[in-house]
């Protein structure tokens, strides 16, 4: 059983940031808070679900997948129904990725110039989280639209500029530099 699959203890969080280990990552103390919060509120849906369904249903068991956050990844526990009509909408099916957060900072290191095997280093270095070229490539094709809009914008017909240059002298008045700055005319 690993630490993400134990329940989360109050006193063992404490001495967890006592100690002054890590909140995210791969030993951090927020994401076996994530994960059971996580499952709390998807049981609390297929509950409701069966509850309001008009034909007989009943629990059947639960499917597990890894999900990435920006803490780090764990397997979550999707429960299922009999009849195959929870839909649940806290974490859609195939859904892997709890928030944006992780594509937010994908597009932070690629705008920055990191490679993709950069940001994958960086991402299993901090997150524990392992990603592939086609899933990098996936989050920064989204930026495409943005840019050909931003290449295609219309321009205004004037831009007005303001150029400003001067000279710094080191001047001693009464026994003191001073700055003394001059414009230069031309």
């Amino acid at each position: 059983m690993s630490k993400s699959d134990l329940p989360f203890d109050l006193e063992d969080a404490i001495a967890h940031i006592k100690a002054g280990k890590p909140l995210t990552g791969k030993e951090g103390l927020l994401t076996p808070l994530i994960k059971q919060v996580t499952e709390a509120a998807l049981q609390a849906e297929q509950e409701q679900h069966i509850a309001n369904s008009e034909q007989p249903n009943r629990k059947n068991g639960n499917t597990a997948k890894t999900m990435k956050t920006a803490t780090g990844s764990f397997q979550l526990k999707t429960p299922r129904d009999r009849a195959g009509t929870f839909e649940p909408q806290i974490v859609k099916k195939h859904q892997t990725q709890l928030t944006d957060d992780l594509e937010r900072k994908i597009l932070a290191l690629y705008a920055h110039g990191n490679s993709y095997q950069d940001i994958r280093e960086h991402l299993k270095d901090y997150y524990d989280i392992d990603f592939s070229n086609g899933t990098l490539n996936a989050v920064t094709d989204k930026l495409l639209p943005e840019l050909q809009a931003w290449r295609e914008r219309d321009l205004d017909p004037i831009y007005p500029i303001v150029w400003l240059d001067a000279i710094h002298y080191k001047i001693k008045e009464n026994g003191r530099f001073v700055v003394n700055a001059k414009p230069i005319t031309p």
